[in-house]
Parts: structure tokens; C-alpha cells; sequence
């Protein structure tokens, strides 16, 4: 969870003391004035943890932390407040904000963390998002979505220039064809009596388990909350109701396996196979969900009955849920839907991601409105990657 008033008490703190110049004297008054304990170079709290280094510049390419200590902190914005002689610098540098590790990393894999980075190999910018304060709130949601093992696995590849894994897919001219028709299937889709049946057999699994969501949404792991939730209404009954016991008696969850599939809810129909995501928007917190695999979704929509669905689910601070079942290319949708080229190699589109707002927006005022022009013009920039 992000603590928006806390980190901007923190930051006007820190921008008050430009011009100090010292980095032990700082470090420690915002240990005092904080309540942090320090742990060697860093200092944490629980909400938030910060490494002061001394630099010329805002660009320093100084040792900032070894990889294995981020790795206790990024579950929670990691600070890094490079300190010169004029200004403090802050920007954020969790492990989906680092391009690569550089000192001695000669032997880093993904089974045994290895290496440090520099000032240097912090990102400035995250798709075209400035790493600065008055983004620090959009970037952290956009870092929850991504497990400290998925940016490792990518660290790994781009340290140790390793062959990426996966095939980028190359569609046939019949299968762009299939691609383009697919606004034209879900606009279809979307005035039919399937999507009725559609929608109202995934409100009626919310319904058999709103408590249970409503214990869900409460976990701070984004991650594992958006898992647990998606189980609860698409899993096998043995696995949903040992979920529902453990929520409701607060014992530990069961490992949760999540297959790495495009969707999360598969229902076929004689003129249409549909595909449906599954994303739980909390009302009172920030956040910016991960949204599909640009490859995969290509590979689906290029197959001819294929229709590809979001159901938003809304809990607000009462504990009432709102779903909400829409298009991909749904104008409120598409509007708030990102292409993030960060986690794109050589055999990758990338990977999308969802403004929170407009899932909010989906939700409370519903415009059922698909744009063909912005839709074939997204689908155009996908395949063009």
C-alpha cells in the first residue's frame, strides 16, 4: 500500500534541507523525524525505505545497494536520495525501476541474487513517466503488479545478455484478418444474447462468494489478491471452498498455482469463444492493474470466434461490490489501457496495463461505446511492436 500523505511529508522534508550537502547529517535527521531504524546503508520504516548517497549530480553512477538487500525492502517504495551539493534528488528504485544490476554480477541467476546496482542503472523514466516525487504514487501501483521474481528473471536476462524465452507471434495475413474482425466480433458480442448469459454467470459466482471477496480485498498484496479473488469465483469447488474457510476463519491461504493464460475464465458459445479477465478494483486504493500479454492476445484474437473480455470487479470502503463485464476495446477501457514496452526483449510486444480510474469509471458510469477507428488504430500499434 502507497502512503500518499506520509512520502510527500517525507519528500517536502527532504526538499527543505536542499543545499545541506551532508549526507550523514540528513540521513539521520530523517531517521529522527521519521521514526526509521537503519540497517547499514538503509533506513526503514513501514511504509517506506530510503538510501542516501552522496553525488555531483542527479546523474551519479555510484554503488547503490546489492540486489539481495532491495529485495527485503520491495515490498515497499525503496527511496534512493541522492544528495549534492545544491539539491536532494529523490526517485524511486524498486526492482521493476532497474535496468540491469552492474557491479559484480558475473554470477547472477535467477536462483542465487547476486550483484549491486549503480545510481546509473536506476530508470529516470517508466513508459514515458517521469521517476520523480509527483509521480512516485502511479509508478509504485504500476511496481506492485510485478513480483520481486518476475524482475529478477528480467535483471538476469538483461545483465547477462540471455537468449530471451517465448516467440513472438507472427501472424498470417489470414490471421490479421481474424485480428481486425475481432472489433467488429465484439461489438457483436456485446449487443447478443450470449453476453447476457455471459454476464450474468459471472455475477451469480460473485454472488456465492461476496464475503469471501470482501475478506479478499482487505490482503495488501496486490498480487495475491487479485489471485485469491479470481480463484474464488473461477476455481474448482474443493479449492474455492477451502479458500472461503481459511478467509473466513483468517488461517493461512493454500499455495495458489496461477497458469500463465491469457485469461482467467473460458466460456464457449456456438458464435463465439470468449476469453475473460478477471480484475478487482478496491475503490479506496490506488492502483493500475496489469492488464494481458500483447502476443498472447494476438494469438487469441487471430482465431475466428474469438472474443476477449474484462470483468471489473468494485468494492468500495462499505464493502459493496459492483462488477462491471465490458469489451477490451470498450472507449472507457482503451483509453486507460497502456502498453508498457519495459518488459518487451527481442521475442516480446510487451504487456498492457489499466489506469485504476478507468476501471472506476467502467464501473459507476458505464458508456458501452466502441470507437472502431481507436480500436483498429490500437490493434494496428500492437502489431506494428
Amino acid at each position: 500500500m502507497y502512503n500518499k500523505e506520509l512520502i510527500e511529508h517525507l519528500i517536502t522534508f527532504i526538499s527543505s534541507q536542499d543545499g545541506v550537502a551532508d549526507k550523514a547529517a540528513l540521513s539521520n535527521q530523517v531517521k529522527d523525524q521519521f521514526g526509521l531504524v537503519r540497517d547499514r546503508s538503509v533506513f526503514y520504516g513501514e511504509w517506506f525505505a530510503i538510501r542516501f548517497c552522496k553525488a555531483s549530480s542527479e546523474r551519479f553512477s555510484n554503488t547503490v545497494l546489492s540486489l539481495s538487500a532491495l529485495h527485503k525492502y520491495d515490498h515497499i517504495p525503496f527511496l534512493v536520495c541522492a544528495v549534492t551539493p545544491s539539491r536532494n534528488y529523490i526517485m524511486l528504485a524498486n526492482s521493476t525501476f532497474l535496468r540491469k544490476i552492474s557491479h559484480s554480477s558475473q554470477e547472477l541467476r535467477c536462483d542465487n541474487i547476486k550483484g549491486s546496482f549503480n545510481g546509473s542503472d536506476i530508470m529516470r523514466s517508466f513508459e514515458g513517466i517521469l521517476n520523480s516525487p509527483e509521480n512516485f504514487e502511479f509508478l509504485f501501483t504500476s511496481h506492485q503488479n510485478y513480483t520481486f521474481e518476475e524482475n529478477l528473471q528480467r535483471l538476469v536476462t538483461a545483465t547477462n545478455h540471455i537468449a530471451p524465452t517465448g516467440k513472438k507471434f507472427l501472424p498470417t495475413e489470414c490471421q490479421i484478418d481474424y485480428i481486425r474482425a475481432s472489433v467488429e466480433r465484439a461489438i457483436s458480442f456485446m449487443s447478443s444474447s450470449e453476453y447476457t448469459v455471459l454476464n450474468d454467470d459471472l455475477d451469480s459466482r460473485v454472488k456465492a462468494v461476496e464475503t469471501e471477496i470482501a475478506i479478499a480485498s482487505l490482503i495488501d498484496n496486490v498480487n495475491l489478491r487479485g489471485r485469491v479473488i479470481e480463484y474464488l469465483i473461477t476455481a474448482e469447488d474443493n479449492l474455492k471452498d477451502t479458500l472461503a474457510r481459511c478467509l473466513r476463519d483468517n488461517c493461512p491461504l493454500p499455495s495458489i498455482f496461477t497458469a500463465d493464460k491469457l485469461g482467467d475464465y473460458e466460456r464457449s458459445f456456438e458464435q463465439y469463444f470468449t476469453e475473460t479477465d478477471i480484475k478487482t478494483k478496491v475503490m479506496f486504493l490506488s492502483s493500475n492493474p496489469k492488464g494481458y500479454n500483447i502476443d498472447k492476445l494476438l494469438a487469441f484474437l487471430s482465431k475466428e470466434k474469438s472474443v476477449y473480455l474484462v470483468y471489473v470487479i468494485a468494492i468500495d470502503g462499505n464493502n459493496h461490490i459492483n462488477t462491471r463485464l465490458c469489451s477490451m476495446y470498450n472507449h472507457q477501457l482503451l483509453s486507460g489501457t497502456r502498453i508498457i514496452r519495459h518488459w518487451a526483449g527481442r521475442n516480446s510486444r510487451g504487456v498492457t496495463q489499466y489506469d485504476g480510474k478507468a476501471l472506476e469509471e467502467l464501473v459507476l458510469d458505464f458508456d458501452k461505446t466502441i470507437d472502431i477507428a481507436a480500436a483498429q488504430d490500437f490493434l494496428t500499434k500492437c502489431l506494428h511492436l
